[in-house]
């Protein structure tokens, strides 16, 4: 893969493919560039609603002139961590999360409580780590917790919630997921009988309606074989 800095025709590429919806994924192949390179570029010049070329290819060439010595160190972490290896990490993870379907501020709320040994934050240290408004975490938990990806607790010696991530969870948005799937197929069994089951588009609820169920089945019985039966390392 190529590398050294973006030109400034690679950045029109990259507001290009955001204008057309591509992920991150496909546009950093577009470019055979890795995602990373791809996502810390749309990070750092306002994110997809935001980016601009000619936008970032200036800012990136103020930022060079003024050089790096003015910048504060970073300071190292307690657990000894590199903080680059750190950022990469998210940035590939949120990615990633980002191509299953999450918009990105919820996705970088999910890779940040992953990345932490006590799998919790709260509110402003999440503003604090992801350099986003509190309005912008707000959301992004408000749409994590309904998918139930996450959960809240209170801190009762600091008086704020804790979002929290941990085992549980999985099996839980999995459970929902199943119940949202055997809701859509009672909804399509409904319309089918509404529409006669002879007709075609009442066959296709129909069979919508079955395969939905079966899913949902499916997705249930897998989830509950999976808790009778932990990892070796549980």
């Amino acid at each position: 893969m190529p590398g050294g800095r973006l030109t400034h025709d690679e950045r029109r590429t990259i507001a290009q493919g955001l204008a057309d919806g591509l992920t991150y994924s496909e546009i950093a192949r577009r470019l055979q560039r890795p995602v990373s390179t791809v996502t810390r570029e749309v990070t750092r010049n306002g994110g997809p609603a935001a980016y601009q070329a000619d936008r970032a290819h200036a800012a990136t060439a103020a930022r060079a002139r003024r050089g790096t010595t003015t910048r504060p160190p970073r300071p190292a972490p307690a657990d000894g961590r590199d903080p680059a290896t750190i950022r990469t990490l998210e940035e590939r993870f949120t990615a990633m999360l980002v191509d299953t379907g999450l918009a990105r501020t919820p996705a970088r709320v999910l890779a940040a409580l992953y990345l932490t040994d006590s799998g919790t934050l709260t509110a402003a240290e999440l503003v604090q780590r992801l350099q986003v408004s509190p309005a912008s975490i707000s959301m992004a938990v408000a749409q994590l917790e309904q998918q139930q990806l996450i959960r809240r607790d209170r801190d009762p010696r600091r008086r704020r919630d804790r979002y929290v991530i941990d085992g549980d969870i999985w099996y839980q948005s999995w459970l929902a997921s199943a119940r949202r799937s055997a809701h859509l197929a009672d909804v399509a069994h409904d319309g089918a009988q509404a529409l006669g089951p002879t007709t075609l588009a009442g066959a296709r609820l129909r069979n919508m309606g079955r395969h939905l169920r079966q899913l949902s089945d499916d997705m249930i019985r897998a989830v509950e074989k999976r808790r009778e039966t932990p990892l070796e390392d549980e």
